[in-house]
């Protein structure tokens, strides 16, 4: 009996936990930024390009690209018009999204935004990622089920001088341009049924939680949906840390079938291609080294397939954790791929310590303390390193 009552008081405490906060809020924000400036960055070092790679002029046309998205269902905007004027006003608003995100304004809406940037864009060419819009493409739809703005946002400091993040008129403006344009996309067919269900859900939801907050702060409506936010929220941060497993737990398993890593001489030869070698210098004298060569590739497999299987040993985890971003930091240099690696190493960013995280805050709080300080001495900036209840 003492067995089974202390197994149902576990119970109540972890269901207690799960619905009365959002975990992991740093993890959570930094995922966010690490995301947001990613692909932001991406956006404007291909804007040169853009047209070539998205837009009128790539080789894959308009009209292959509604092939393709009505036989898989794929969803994308650009395929809503084939004009010139209608691409460059959604990449415009993709680098704005990106940056409302990276931010945290509006965090919610600049959310939704972000992703119908992101799936746009890489719906209307499949042909043009690296890896890493794989990933990207996943935790932006990922982000909006997440209450990302509790810390390290322009919501959290909304919080902290209005009391509320629904605060001011931006929000219900930026809510009703996305309602005009979901109700026209469900008016003329645009939308498919699943997505259109979707939109729908977050744009009611959203315009309830406005209300409640708006006018029923304290009430029970509030807390009913604190709780359901808070189990959504949880619910993706845990789809995020299965899908980073995921993805190394068979990034390794494939790789050991391969008979270039069973010999330990796959990195070799990405390393003699010109495409992969923006030092040719650099990857000239790390080819040069069979040990060496031999090292990495068989590091790479064994820090990929242990690294599920570390969850459970926070030490453990945390010194794969610190290989496997600098693993990536080395591809972006060697081997050319920054992209790539920064989509890795801001998933990989879900796993992060609590505590290194708020460390970091700390420092970078004490960093602008001091600059608002030198600048003014008689209004020196707060220091904050405690997450904000932010409705998100």
């Amino acid at each position: 009996m003492d067995g089974v009552r202390r197994a149902r008081e576990a119970v109540a405490r972890a269901a207690a936990q799960v619905t009365g906060q959002a975990l992991g809020p740093y993890q959570s924000a930094v995922v966010r930024i690490g995301f947001a400036g990613t692909w932001l960055f991406f956006l404007l070092r291909e804007f040169p390009h853009r047209a070539e790679l998205y837009g009128p002029d790539g080789p894959w046309s308009w009209a292959l690209a509604e092939r393709l998205t009505a036989s898989n269902g794929a969803f994308t905007v650009l395929m809503w018009s084939d004009s010139t004027l209608w691409f460059e006003i959604v990449y415009a608003l993709s680098v704005l999204a990106s940056v409302g995100l990276m931010l945290g304004w509006r965090t919610r809406a600049t959310s939704v935004v972000f992703m119908i940037g992101v799936l746009s864009l890489q719906n209307r060419s499949v042909f043009m990622g690296d890896g890493g819009d794989n990933v990207i493409h996943l935790m932006a739809i990922y982000l909006v089920l997440t209450r990302c703005a509790q810390v390290w946002s322009l919501d959290a400091r909304r919080v902290r001088t209005h009391g509320s993040a629904t605060a001011g008129a931006g929000g219900p403006v930026l809510w009703a341009v996305l309602g005009a344009v979901f109700a026209y996309g469900a008016a003329t067919g645009r939308f498919g049924y699943g997505w259109l269900a979707g939109f729908a859900a977050v744009w009611v939801v959203c315009a309830l939680w406005w209300l409640v907050d708006r006018y029923e702060p304290e009430g029970e409506g509030r807390a009913v949906l604190d709780v359901l936010a808070n189990l959504l929220h949880n619910a993706g941060m845990l789809v995020i840390m299965a899908e980073v497993c995921l993805i190394y737990a068979t990034a390794g398993w494939y790789k050991i079938q391969g008979s270039r890593w069973q010999d330990g001489t796959a990195l070799y030869y990405p390393l003699g291609l010109d495409y992969f070698t923006p030092w040719p210098g650099l990857s000239a004298l790390v080819a040069g080294s069979g040990t060496l060569v031999m090292l990495l590739t068989y590091g790479t497999v064994a820090v990929q397939v242990a690294f599920p299987f570390t969850l459970f040993n926070r030490r453990i985890k945390n010194v794969l954790l610190a290989v496997m971003m600098l693993e990536h930091a080395g591809i972006a240099v060697l081997l050319g791929l920054p992209f790539f690696s920064l989509a890795m190493i801001a998933a990989d960013a879900v796993f992060l310590p609590t505590g290194f995280l708020v460390w970091v805050g700390v420092r970078c709080a004490v960093l602008r303390a001091r600059r608002g300080a030198a600048a003014s001495p008689a209004d020196p900036v707060p220091l904050d390193a405690e997450p904000s209840p932010v409705p998100r």
